[in-house]
């Protein structure tokens, strides 16, 4: 069965204000070269999905940016490919604020594509997931929708769905914390006809949530099935979580997972290889290229065209693309966003459970 896929970029943008200020959640550097988006959009094209819309409401110019035709994807295509679908205002003249209004934003794209399903995902998470054989189980159940689950993590704050699961197919969903085991992945597969049929459905009810009005008041009529993704998985939920998701990469074990067990594709960049001054030290550190690190650097993320000055020590922090240090500054626990400049000397230090944040083009 042909598959397309469909990118939400901006739905979770309230659970990271510092750094969805100016961008989509979508758009947000991660790894040191990366955009949150780059996973998704890889899950999809390692699967053979070839056509991806992309849905964007705000603050997206630079998600657009990053994709460009969408070549480095190889979906740059005479057939399918890469689809920007910006926003259009409600009767109100406001623009969509639940999943099931930006579903309506897009329902003459569905139209006007071909194929018999299509693969729902959000753009939040950083995770490597095979869709073939969830694609391959969800026409042998006969389903009308796949919804895609992990196992619950102990250590999170989201404040997701949860589901009930028996012989395979969804017999309850709840938002409660104590509900169960199985935390909803907000990505799903779903018959594309089905799907605007629902859609239409919901137009016509005049309702606004997906889960709570389409799905879980049917879920006795409908074929809902699970599946469970055993893989790597996490949410980013807030700037701490951010933080230590990135921190988590300095493993070589967890980078393996993330970033060797599939391909995952980004914008290529034509850097100079990284210069390092005669007195640099760095240790477990993750450094782009396009850096000039003159001071030492521990524990850290390193965006491409970081420049750290003599003197400067760099521990625990990420710093992204552009920034630069003076000399003789130290620097602890701290997020900096692309250009920010820190002058000479200046001491500044988050701790590990609260990292201190500095916003994009910061003078400090």
């Amino acid at each position: 069965m042909s598959a397309l896929g469909l990118i939400f970029s901006n739905i979770h943008d309230s659970n990271m204000p510092e750094l969805t200020a100016k961008r989509t959640v979508a758009s947000i550097p991660f790894g040191g070269r990366y955009r949150l988006i780059d996973f998704a959009l890889s899950n999809m094209v390692n699967s053979g999905i070839t056509k991806v819309g992309v849905i964007t409401k705000s603050n997206y110019r630079s998600l657009m940016d990053h994709l460009g035709s969408g070549k480095d994807w190889d979906l740059a295509r005479h057939h399918g490919g890469l689809f920007i679908l910006p926003p259009f205002e409600g009767q109100n003249g406001s623009l969509y604020t639940t999943r099931l209004e930006a579903l309506k934003n897009v329902s003459g794209f569905l139209s006007k594509s071909e194929e018999d399903l299509v693969v729902m995902s959000d753009s939040d998470m950083v995770c490597n997931i095979d869709f073939k054989p969830i694609i391959k189980e969800h026409a042998k159940r006969n389903a009308d929708i796949t919804l895609i689950y992990v196992g619950r993590n102990k250590n999170s704050i989201a404040k997701g769905a949860y589901l009930s699961i028996d012989d395979g197919r969804v017999t309850g969903i709840s938002f409660d914390d104590n509900a169960g085991e199985n935390e909803y992945t907000n990505i799903c597969v779903i018959g594309r006809a089905f799907l605007l049929n629902l859609i239409a459905e919901a137009v016509a009810r005049g309702s606004n949530h997906f889960i709570k009005d389409v799905l879980q008041p049917r879920l006795k009529d409908l074929r809902i099935m699970g599946y469970k993704h055993d893989g790597y998985y996490e949410e980013m939920n807030s700037l701490q979580k951010y933080y230590d998701e990135s921190m988590k990469l300095l493993d070589a074990d967890i980078r393996n997972q993330v970033l060797k067990k599939a391909s995952v594709y980004t914008k290529v960049k034509d850097s100079s290889p990284t210069r390092y001054g005669d007195e640099a030290v760095v240790g477990n550190s993750l450094i782009a290229d396009g850096c000039v690190v003159e001071g030492e650097v521990y524990d850290s993320v390193i965006f491409r065209g970081v420049k750290i000055g003599k003197g400067t020590v760099v521990r625990n922090c990420i710093l992204m693309q552009n920034t630069i240090t003076g000399e003789k500054v130290n620097m602890n626990c701290i997020i900096t966003d692309k250009n920010v400049v820190v002058k000479d000397g200046r001491n500044l230090s988050g701790c590990e459970n609260h990292p201190f944040f500095i916003a994009k083009g910061t003078v400090i």
